[in-house]
């Protein structure tokens, strides 16, 4: 693993400050998306149980001037707008030009692609799937929405129907709450995605986390497979582990690659 993670270009995010003099809106969004400084890497997901490479989650990018912008400081200025489905879109192009023809020759691999909530049930993400080639691989294919991703009955019809195609349905940033259990009950997932900010909560010198109760319960009565995010440390791997959950991402396994350094990761950890 420490070979491949030699290869790695490491680029370098901005500070905020860095970017105040300059507004961000969707007219800024469109033209960037138009002059092509939009890119994804792939963050690696990781067996607890062996260590082996499960695939990636894909994330956008965008190269402003001399930054790059994570998803988090710019995705929610599309949220329930037209771009959104246009970003999604993109995604899924951009994924099957890198990543589709290696698909056909790495069964096992699966990338996840964040899918927004309005653009559920709508026909677009569909007809995207079909045009780009990844809907011919869909068994490799996994959506993550979150809990707001599932805004009416269409929404919720379409997810449930996506296991029809292949494709597997995630819960993203779950926090194990109340609602997030709830939906659960209403939704055919295969995976629950475990927020960041409950696997930081995991720290030697602080009793174990209430939160590992309800998993374990979860666990117990479901045959969900969970993904940890945001594992920074062995103590969070380990316990993450131990308390029976399969799968993981986050830097302490390894930083988000471009699609040309998480094949070798794949390789190397296959």
């Amino acid at each position: 693993m420490q070979e491949a993670e030699e290869k790695t270009t490491v680029v370098r995010y901005a500070e905020p400050l860095e970017l105040q003099s300059q507004p961000m809106d969707l007219n800024t969004i469109k033209s960037a998306l138009e002059a092509r400084e939009f890119f994804l890497v792939y963050q690696p997901i990781l067996s607890l149980r062996d260590g082996l490479c499960f695939g990636a989650e894909a994330l956008i990018r965008w190269r402003r001037e001399n930054a790059v912008l994570n998803a988090s400081e710019f995705i929610a200025l599309s949220d329930r707008t037209p771009l959104s489905g246009v970003l999604t879109y993109w995604v899924i192009d951009t994924v099957a030009a890198e990543l589709g023809d290696w698909l056909d020759s790495h069964g096992a691999a699966h990338i996840s692609v964040n899918v927004p909530p309005e653009i559920l049930g709508r026909g677009g993400l569909e007809y995207a799937a079909t045009k780009s080639g990844l809907r011919a691989r869909a068994k490799q294919l996994i959506l993550e929405v979150t809990e707001r991703g599932i805004p009416d009955q269409l929404g919720l019809d379409a997810l449930n129907s996506i296991s029809g195609t292949g494709a597997q349905v995630a819960l993203d940033d779950t926090t194990l709450s109340g609602a997030n259990l709830a939906l659960l009950t209403r939704c055919n997932f295969d995976f629950v995605k475990i927020d960041q900010l409950l696997v930081a909560e995991l720290v030697p010198d602080k009793p174990p986390a209430d939160w590992l109760d309800a998993l374990a319960a979860l666990l117990r009565t479901s045959s969900l497979q969970i993904i940890a995010e945001g594992v920074e440390t062995a103590f969070q791997a380990d316990t993450l582990k131990a308390a029976g959950v399969q799968l993981a991402q986050g830097h302490y396994f390894s930083v988000p690659r471009s699609a040309s350094d998480f094949k070798r990761f794949y390789t190397d950890n296959a």
